[in-house]
């Protein structure tokens, strides 16, 4: 027993057989994004949840931030459809570039960075 800040492990990994990404917080789901593959360059993301017993952890952030990187990684483009994954990019616009420019507008986010 400590009395020090919890130190919790976090893992996103992919669940392709769901179509999405999965966080766990000490080997237990604590939740995930949903994606659909248009095609082997682009996917839509369409929802992302955290169960209950684990918001306001930040965990949403850290799953979306993991699951864009995969994304650049793998030279995948995405279609923020999800409200959540849209105003993480908004928030966050160095992955501004992983949404095809001509739908930018579509999605309320701007043209280019700067």
């Amino acid at each position: 027993m400590s009395d020090s800040a919890e130190q919790h492990e976090t893992v996103v990994s992919e669940n392709s057989a769901r179509h999405r990404f999965e966080i766990e917080v000490d080997g237990s789901l604590a939740g995930f994004t949903v994606y659909r593959v248009e095609s082997d360059k682009l996917y839509t993301f369409v929802h992302t949840e955290v169960g209950d017993a684990y918001t306001g952890q930040g965990l949403a952030g850290i799953l979306v931030e993991a699951t864009l990187r995969t994304m650049r990684r793998r030279g995948i483009e995405v279609r923020p459809q999800c409200p959540y994954v849209r105003a993480y990019i908004a928030k966050h616009p160095e992955f501004l570039d992983l949404v095809p420019a001509a739908e930018r507008s579509r999605f309320g986010l701007p043209a280019a960075t700067g």
